[in-house]
């Protein structure tokens, strides 16, 4: 999967598309594994990762689209956020989804005010998803127990 994330990344970075040939492997080998009981996942939650995962970005394009007239990113993201969940799971989503927003946000508002330009500048929002999964896969449960250790005060 690292290596992959990898190649997405740089690839978004100079083109802004994710390659199919790409991220379509990494959803159904990420399924596979959980088939075949190699994932630390079942393959239910790989299945319901993958397909919560399409949707949450999916929703939010259309949701821009039906609002502003434009398109917000590309059917790459929602593919390799799709990936991330069949790997990784369900329950990591929302941990990539926030880390990758608010990554994508920072770096965003800093590539914008070095280049001067407007805000309807685009910029590629894999490589924020690359990042946010491979961080969610190596420490995402520690970073899960320690919010809510940290939120409900139980350790």
């Amino acid at each position: 999967m690292t290596f992959v994330l990898i190649a997405a990344t740089f690839i978004d970075l100079d083109t802004m598309l994710l390659p199919d040939q790409l991220t379509i492997p990494l959803l159904w080998v990420g399924i596979a594994l959980a088939l075949l009981g190699i994932s630390p996942i079942t393959l239910q939650e790989s299945v319901i990762g993958a397909i919560a995962g399409y949707l949450c970005l999916w929703s939010v394009y259309w949701l821009f689209k039906l609002v502003t007239g434009k398109e917000g990113m590309g059917y790459g993201d929602f593919k390799l956020l799709a990936a991330l969940g069949a790997w990784l799971g369900w329950a990591h989503l929302p941990m990539i989804i926030l880390l990758s927003s608010v990554v994508g946000v920072v770096f965003g508002l800093i590539q914008l005010r070095m280049q001067n330009k407007g805000l309807d500048v685009a910029f590629p929002f894999g490589p924020y998803l690359a990042i946010a999964g491979w961080v969610s896969a190596l420490w995402g449960d520690a970073i899960t127990h320690f919010y809510l250790a940290t939120v409900t005060g139980v350790y």
